[in-house]
């Protein structure tokens, strides 16, 4: 077997390439073909394990659910992970190489081709078709000498590009243009059609914006794709997003939830599956404002720098609301960084993030935890201290001790323990990502809190969103067209 190919690219970031994706992934699969998703060179805090026991970017993850593939590290061979106190961690085919700035990471990027390659070759070699996702704009021109992610990949590979341009943020016949007079002619000639998407309102008032893109560029128009409004309901890849379900939940739900939102948040997709239930009011708090003091559960979710993010929680108050919070019997839970903080302290002796030194957490469980360069990428099963199953995957670097551990949050079926409880109970930590997917897991947490769960599958609830994405795409694409150009 030998996959034919089909690249798409924005003419930003953020125009929606992911989910346009995920929608055809579901919406060719269900044609009966083999699809794979892949994407060259991915940047994103929110990662997902794979059954081979490596990590890419979870749009990639999504798309292969919507692919109904099990993940694997060739879909996203590149990830570069945002560290600000070093740049960015580097993570080829699943597995962290190193540390790199943006300059020095455009120098690897000559050694990174065979990787991509192979990767993509793998794919293509069991699929009937692969859909490729670019990254950023098509047109970073000052970018194009090293380019993994867009035209130098789609040069290398030779598959054709759908350009995606989003007319929700406005200019998008000049963006779409302006990108054709941009790039080389060399790598325009390999876009063979366009795509508008998240239109709203009256579609035949856009017809002449797409015969004008269509005459200026000489591309083919594959259609005027509507805004999605369930797309909110699947995992998103961009921490933007978190601004945009914060404007959508405020104000309702029995459950009032509790997260504050510091820069280097990872793995946030944690918080989609108690976001869906309508018990629970989940406000997202950004420094500079206070945690809500009537809040039944404080939320602290995974960071790709955990001792940067504490110093940021530190600074804008947030440990001062969290000690007013224990003491009105309110909860706490940590989830893997958010775990590490909760902790006396947390060591980085070997500079993983920064600066190496030691720094006092916030001291609410008797744990200590030293961060190292190994990683734990494991998809794990077990039952917390009640009693209730779950299952989730494991994603971080460290390793924590101390006496806190004796009351485990929870117990792996391989008879690990995992996370520490405080005595008085109100304050938890694991290092177990994924466990409020788990619908058991997600009712025991609501109903201790008051509140009851209103979603029997959380899981069957996505799969239905991305059945309706296809259906979205097939009706308002032509796929049709979109197949015949791939090569």
């Amino acid at each position: 077997m030998s996959a034919r190919a089909l690249m798409f690219q924005g003419t930003g970031s953020d125009v929606g390439k992911s989910l346009v994706v995920a929608g055809l992934c579901r919406a060719f699969a269900n044609r009966g073909l083999v699809v794979r998703p892949f994407k060259p060179q991915n940047m994103s805090n929110n990662a997902a394990v794979t059954s081979d026991g490596g990590e890419i970017g979870r749009a990639q993850a999504l798309q292969a659910l919507a692919c109904r593939m099990p993940l694997t590290v060739h879909m996203n061979p590149i990830l570069l992970k945002p560290q600000s106190q070093v740049g960015a961690q580097v993570v080829v085919q699943g597995k962290v190489v190193g540390n790199a700035d943006a300059r020095a990471y455009q120098g690897m990027k000559a050694g990174l081709w065979p990787r991509v390659l192979e990767s993509f070759g793998r794919l293509k070699a069991e699929a009937d078709l692969v859909l490729v996702e670019g990254a950023g704009s098509a047109s970073e021109v000052n970018l194009r000498a090293n380019d993994i992610a867009n035209m130098g990949f789609s040069r290398a590979g030779n598959v054709p590009v759908v350009l995606i341009g989003d007319i929700d943020r406005g200019g998008v016949i000049a963006s779409l243009v302006g990108t054709k007079h941009v790039i080389k002619p060399e790598d325009a000639a390999m876009i063979c059609g366009f795509l508008v998407n998240r239109f709203r309102g009256d579609p035949s008032l856009f017809d002449g914006g797409m015969v004008t893109i269509a005459e200026q560029t000489g591309w083919r128009a594959f259609g005027l794709l509507p805004h999605f409004e369930d797309a909110r309901r699947l995992p998103a890849e961009d921490a933007l997003a978190l601004t945009a379900k914060a404007a959508r939940k405020e104000g309702s739900g029995k459950v009032r939830i509790a997260v504050p939102i510091l820069p280097s948040i990872s793995n946030f997709d944690d918080l989609d599956p108690l976001d869906a239930e309508p018990d629970v009011e989940l406000v997202r708090v950004w420094p500079g404002t206070a945690l809500p003091g009537d809040s039944d559960l404080v939320l602290l979710p995974g960071s790709k720098t955990t001792i940067a993010d504490l110093h940021v929680l530190k600074e804008a108050g947030f440990g001062i609301d969290l000690q007013a919070h224990i003491r009105r019997g309110g909860h706490v839970l940590g989830l893997c960084g958010g775990f590490q903080m909760l902790g006396r302290t947390i060591s980085d002796p070997d500079g993983i993030e920064g600066p190496a030194g030691t720094v006092e957490a916030l001291g609410l469980l008797d744990v200590e935890t030293v961060l190292t360069s190994d990683k734990a990428l494991h998809p794990v099963t077990g039952k917390t201290a009640d009693g209730t199953s779950f299952r989730g995957y494991e994603m971080h670097v460290g390793h924590t001790q101390g006496s806190g551990l004796e009351r485990p949050f929870a117990r792996l079926s391989d008879g690990r323990p995992d996370g520490a409880v405080s005595e008085d109970g109100l304050v938890s930590g694991t290092y177990v990502h994924g466990f409020f997917a788990d619908d058991a897991q997600r009712a025991a947490w609501l109903a201790k809190l008051g509140g009851t769960s209103q979603l029997a599958d959380y899981d069957a609830g996505v799969d239905r969103v991305l059945d309706g994405l296809a259906a979205h795409c097939e009706r308002y694409l032509d796929l049709d067209a979109m197949l015949s150009h791939a090569r």
